[in-house]
């Protein structure tokens, strides 16, 4: 079966493991394009509550490294994100309530990702970059090994 999503280079912005996290959450987009296709119903809903999890863990980690970079802009960053997780867990309750809504999330979020991680995050990237390598060889980067190599 073909991918939904194939990962391109163009998307990475440079910073390790926010590129590995962003490719995490395209491997659950083919997922839940897997199960859609196969009408699997049970597959969706835990491809869905995983792609959930794993985007609300990518957020904070994401606003807490652009916090201590010092980027000046990441209230207005973290607001957007809040944005969209309200509209994923919108379309995730409209799932429960037995709606087929994985082809629109799927839409929404390539969509939303896409331009996402090219403007809002390719902004913030010269200042987490420069903190990294700051924090290089200490506590950021045995953590970051640790948890999402």
């Amino acid at each position: 079966m073909t991918l939904y999503w194939e990962w391109d280079d163009s998307l990475n912005i440079g910073v390790d493991v926010i590129d590995r996290q962003h490719q995490r959450i395209v491997d659950y987009m083919n997922q839940l394009h897997r199960a859609h296709v196969a009408g699997q119903r049970e597959k969706i809903e835990e491809v869905l509550c995983g792609l959930l999890d794993y985007t609300e863990t990518h957020f904070a980690f994401e606003e807490d490294l652009m916090q201590q970079a010092g980027y000046p802009i990441s209230a207005a960053h973290q607001q957007v994100h809040k944005s969209f997780i309200k509209r994923i867990h919108s379309l995730y309750r409209q799932h429960q309530q037995g709606d087929d809504v994985a082809a629109r999330l799927l839409s929404d979020l390539r969509i939303w990702l896409t331009n996402h991680i090219r403007n809002d995050d390719q902004d913030y990237r010269p200042f987490v970059s420069k903190y990294m390598k700051r924090q290089s060889g200490g506590w950021l980067s045995r953590t970051l090994g640790r948890f999402f190599s």
